[in-house]
């Protein structure tokens, strides 16, 4: 399989669907998946006509965690290309740099450096039934990539350390019950229902408003409330002398769609 095509792209009505694409290894976790879907995530924070992303995984699942070939070399070999490390690598966590709201259609199975995938999106829907797993400490691993960062702010503390120190399998209803996930669905109606939600964020929602937003809340869990409320007033001041606002309003009061502006070709967080 060529690397283009272990990771696909589909664009339609505002929506950037990425696909991770190795069905016959239920999407399993390699260097050259990850290089393409970051790429293709730089990619649609660069296209203006994108202004949602919504990711999933071909087949049955959708991602397991590192391909098992890559674990058995990183045990003999150290690192073997599982560490964020090298120049110019892109953090595992680098959809939460994306400007763009990214939802994960989780379709099935869900563990290790998928399931941290899957924490970096901004929303979470998944299959019912799906089966979920941190596995790190079931394989003499930490907490990786940033999961014990993520996971706490998610599900709280005591959950967080529960997934993290047990390994133990989860399904979707129960990380719906933690609020891991926001919506559980068949699995036939799974992507549907995703793609069906980023079309209405990009026909109904301010690219930029959300693009802030997004800043915000990360930026928020780094900052104190007086910090967090500071710059909130600031934002709203700018806000309310642009465009968006304008277009918001009269779109309101007409009771027509919005037509708000796409953000500007490249525009990145930090």
């Amino acid at each position: 399989m060529a690397d283009e095509d272990v990771v696909l792209w589909e664009e339609s009505e505002g929506v950037a669907t990425l696909t991770l694409n190795r069905p016959d290894r239920m999407n399993a976790w390699t260097a050259e998946m990850e290089t393409r879907y970051f790429d293709l995530l730089q990619q649609a924070a660069a296209t203006p006509s994108v202004r949602a992303v919504v990711v999933t995984g071909a087949g049955r699942g959708f991602c397991p965690g590192a391909d098992m070939d890559l674990l058995s070399g990183a045990s003999s070999e150290g690192a073997g290309g599982l560490a964020d490390t090298g120049p110019g690598r892109r953090p595992k966590t680098f959809a939460t740099t994306v400007p763009k709201i990214v939802v994960a259609a989780v379709n099935g199975a869900c563990a290790g450096v998928g399931l941290v995938q899957a924490l970096c999106c901004d929303v979470r829907f998944a299959a019912a039934g799906a089966r979920w797993t941190t596995a790190f400490a079931r394989r003499g691993l930490v907490a990786e990539y940033g999961s014990a960062w993520l996971l706490p702010r998610l599900v709280g503390t005591s959950r967080a350390l529960d997934l993290l120190a047990s390994g133990r399998v989860f399904s979707s209803e129960e990380a719906l019950e933690m609020g891991l996930v926001s919506r559980v669905l068949p699995a036939a109606d799974l992507l549907a229902a995703a793609q069906a939600f980023a079309r209405d964020l990009a026909a109904s929602c301010s690219p930029a408003s959300m693009a802030v937003m997004k800043d915000q809340v990360y930026g928020a869990w780094e900052e104190t409330l007086d910090q967090a409320l500071a710059r909130a007033n600031r934002l709203m001041v700018q806000s309310l002398s642009g465009v968006d606002f304008v277009e918001g309003v009269q779109s309101y009061i007409a009771r027509r769609p919005p037509a708000f502006e796409p953000l500007g070709e490249g525009t990145t967080f930090r």
